[in-house]
């Protein structure tokens, strides 16, 4: 019998009148892939940004790896890895700066500097 990675019930998020997501429903078995897909519009990236804990339900209910993301807290955020679509680095911020930015979320397990130096950019790290 396989886990699940991911459980959603009736999950909505509605700002105002406007109903951004209406009761989805999906399942998603540990291992297994899965796609959301749909026109622009549809809430795919809302119902995302939900999994992930970045964006609150307006109802409903999100389990993913055991986790509630909305109260997971670093412990669920450990735990999950999501790769954009897009990706911006602030034109603003040193190559140190980006890393120890992007990193702050998580259980950081090596130092910024230390990244740096094992990927041989420590001239950069200023850049």
């Amino acid at each position: 019998m396989t886990v699940a990675a991911i459980t959603v019930e009736n999950l909505t998020k509605t700002y105002g009148d406007v109903h951004a997501v209406r009761g989805v429903d999906f399942h998603v078995e540990e291992g297994e892939v899965f796609a959301l897909l749909g026109p622009n519009g549809a809430g795919k990236s809302t119902s995302v940004e939900i999994l992930e804990g970045h964006r609150k339900r307006s109802g409903g209910v999100v389990d993913v790896l055991g986790f509630d993301p909305e109260t997971g807290g670093r412990e669920f955020r450990d735990r999950i890895g999501v790769v954009l679509q897009e990706t911006v680095v602030e034109k603003e911020l040193t190559v140190l700066e980006a890393i120890q930015f992007h990193g702050d979320p998580y259980s950081k397990r090596r130092d910024a500097e230390e990244l740096i130096e094992i990927v041989g950019l420590e001239e950069k790290t200023t850049a």
